[in-house]
């Protein structure tokens, strides 16, 4: 199991594209870099990610270089993951509970919870409404881009969208996370993971194999 060290940053608003980076631009990259289901996906990417927190959010960068970009979903709550898209999965507390979040590089966003794949439940709109997104690329309908394109997206989640535990905040805490870049649409699909997943097909709804994230 990988272990991650988040350190607390200064989020205090307004919040842009280019602060969020000044504010984490002591953080370390991390890769999200292990390929699952070599035999069938073997399509590698490069994907990195970035982490830190404050007192009401987390804030939250991906960059990201790959063959072809499509971003066809432009509705939060839509079928982003056949996009270009990263994801955070993070286990808050004890009792099970997991949140998916997953954005495409257009910044459109899906937000569910629950125990499992199984069952989940879809956020209300003005919950996934909370986060702000800042894309690089913009908000267009970019269905099958080619050429090594780069780019890169920088998030504020704020804790208010843990609906499911209010009240929550990380600091001092080690919960269960993983990140993610997918794309099952894409000319070449591929589902990288931070931490390993060890099943059979690509399967990012296993909290089992979620990583371990420390906020110090």
């Amino acid at each position: 199991m990988k272990n991650l060290i988040v350190k607390k940053c200064n989020t205090t608003a307004p919040l842009s594209r280019e602060e969020i980076s000044h504010r984490l631009e002591s953080v370390p990259w991390n890769d999200i870099d292990t390929v699952n289901w070599p035999e069938e996906y073997d399509y590698r990417p490069s994907v990195q990610f970035r982490i830190g927190y404050g007192d009401s959010e987390f804030l939250l960068q991906y960059r990201v270089t790959e063959k072809h970009v499509r971003a066809v979903a432009t509705a939060d709550n839509g079928e982003v993951w056949k996009d270009s898209c990263v994801e955070f999965f993070i286990s808050p507390a004890a009792d099970g509970i997991y949140y998916n979040f997953e954005f495409n590089c257009i910044g459109v966003c899906l937000l569910a919870t629950g125990l499992s794949r199984v069952g989940r439940e879809a956020a209300p709109l003005d919950i996934v409404g909370k986060t702000s997104r800042f894309p690089s690329l913009n908000k267009t309908d970019l269905r099958d881009r080619e050429g090594n394109v780069t780019w890169d997206i920088s998030l504020v989640i704020p804790y208010a969208c843990f609906y499911k535990h209010p009240g929550f905040s990380p600091e001092g805490k080690t919960v269960r996370a993983n990140f993610y870049k997918c794309g099952d649409n894409l000319p070449e699909p591929h589902f990288l993971s931070w931490n390993p997943i060890k099943t059979d097909k690509p399967d990012f709804h296993r909290p089992e194999f979620f990583g371990q994230v420390t906020f110090e």
